[in-house]
């Protein structure tokens, strides 16, 4: 009977008591891929370059729609934006599925402790953090800071600081312009992203002491967004000489006239013309504050991934840096992001994970993929949750860069007359198709781009290639209509 006893006993699955792996998710805003480790010679990001080299380089990752706060609920939830029918900034996500489950949240759920340090979800524009995704109240970083009263209309509230801090926000107008950049002397914490760093800092050492709880820890890095505000020792890593300015300057030829945009954010910074005319002094400087503010924000990685070397917490602790959206630098004579053109879509990404050896891509990866992924890495079960999990894990790709397990990403963005247009972005093309959701497809305008043959999208090619464009049509009627959306308050 003991020996039936045994036997019956050895049967039985062993469960496991190690320590789930920490999780670090690292978000930075406005990152494009101009980056080392992307083939970027005049980029100064060491640190971005090493963490790349650690894990796995995904070099055509895209975003699901290129605006701050819905990408970031596009991370947070899994759900694209045609899901939620959420594409402006001021919406908060709740208001379409109260009961989501945030990935924080899930990771909650299973016995992680969440935290978040800078900038994860949007808070600005009349949206807020949200309290349910933390254990603890979020750090919420300032996006525009000076330092210099001489740069903030001599310490007067900007129009970009009360959008980002919920002030005055119907007098937008009224309140007067920022400097669209800043270089003073001063330590990294000077600014947010330094503060910021020092205090993820300090969370990694308090976690490292709560030996039997995993943490998931957000840490979001605000440059290089606007204003370009960093000390002087990184703009003096850049020859400003060696910039070049963007070669095509014109949108598209025949594509739609509203697929473009003029002005919008970079208006609302000086010395930018009030109607987002830049020059090309102007530009040579914009060009050279992003790369510095990329240098800035880099070092401030750097110092996070030293301390999690240092507290040994590196081979236990999955590691992903994504950021946002991309941005444009003059590209088709635009700035910033809110486009479905390659440079505002094309993300940065990078997922480090024990036991995954290191290398590079080209699988296809969307925001939304992140949610899934980390699940599956963790040990956790596949999220069955309230809102729809869009994303598909990317486990298979780390294991195998060969590997696809999808032939295409896609994303939208919203425009005027209620207009939604939908990508389909696949290794060579992409097709964005301009309709009100709910109407015939046929009704729709389309744009079609070879990046084989026209990696800067000279000209829209949906009349000269139409077999391309009815099999790109042909996948993207494999997924929803689109939700539509609110009245978009800020384009």
């Amino acid at each position: 009977m003991k020996r039936l006893l045994l036997a019956l006993i050895s049967l039985v699955p062993v469960v496991s008591s190690a320590k789930k792996p920490n999780v670090l998710l690292i978000c930075v805003d406005d990152l494009k891929p101009t980056l080392g480790c992307y083939g970027d010679t005049l980029a100064k990001t060491p640190n971005l370059d090493r963490l790349a080299a650690r894990g796995m380089r995904f070099d055509l990752a895209y975003c699901n729609q290129a605006v701050c706060s819905a990408s970031r609920n596009n991370l947070m939830l899994g759900s694209r934006s045609t899901s939620l029918g959420i594409y402006d900034l001021s919406t908060n996500f709740r208001k379409a599925i109260p009961d989501a489950v945030t990935l924080s949240q899930y990771f909650m759920k299973h016995g992680y402790r969440a935290e978040a340090v800078g900038k994860i979800l949007h808070t600005g524009h009349g949206n807020s953090d949200d309290t349910a995704s933390w254990d603890v109240p979020t750090v919420i970083p300032k996006v525009v800071e000076y330092l210099d009263p001489k740069n903030s209309a001599n310490g007067q509230l900007t129009r970009e600081e009360a959008y980002f801090t919920n002030q005055k926000l119907g007098e937008i107008g009224k309140l007067p312009r920022g400097h669209a950049w800043e270089a003073v002397d001063t330590p990294d914490d000077g600014y947010s992203d330094g503060r910021t760093a020092t205090e993820v800092i300090k969370r990694l050492q308090a976690a490292k002491e709560r030996k039997d709880t995993p943490f998931f820890i957000g840490a979001g890095f605000v440059k290089p967004h606007l204003p370009f505000s960093a000390p002087q020792k990184y703009w003096d890593l850049h020859d400003p000489a060696k910039f070049q300015l963007a070669t095509v300057r014109t949108q598209p030829e025949g594509a739609p006239p509203y697929a473009g945009k003029r002005g919008g954010e970079i208006s609302n910074f000086k010395p930018v013309k009030p109607n987002g005319e830049v020059n090309d002094q102007v530009a040579r400087k914009l060009i050279h504050g992003y790369y510095a503010a990329t240098s800035y924000m880099d070092a401030q990685l750097g110092r996070v991934i030293d301390e999690l070397d240092r507290l040994d917490l590196t081979k236990s602790t999955i590691v992903v840096l994504w950021s946002d959206h991309g941005w444009h630098l003059g590209d088709h004579g635009f700035w910033t992001k809110h486009t479905n053109y390659e440079q505002a879509n094309r993300i940065t990404m990078f997922i480090v994970a024990p036991g995954m050896k290191p290398g590079s891509t080209k699988q296809l990866a969307e925001t939304v993929d992140i949610y899934p992924t980390l699940a599956e890495l963790a040990g956790l079960p596949k999220p069955e949750v309230p809102q729809p999990i869009d994303g598909l894990s990317l486990v298979p790709v780390l294991r195998d860069p060969a590997v696809r397990i999808r032939d295409h990403a896609t994303h939208a963005f919203p425009r005027g007359e209620g207009r939604i247009g939908r990508a389909i972005r696949t290794e060579r093309y992409r097709l964005v198709e301009w309709k009100k959701p709910d109407t015939p497809s046929d009704e729709a305008d389309f744009e079609l781009y070879d990046y084989e043959t026209d990696p800067g999208e000279t000209k829209n090619l949906a009349q000269e290639k139409p077999e391309v464009v009815k099999e790109l049509r042909a996948i993207l009627a494999r997924h929803p209509e689109a939700k539509p959306r609110p009245i978009n308050r800020r384009k």
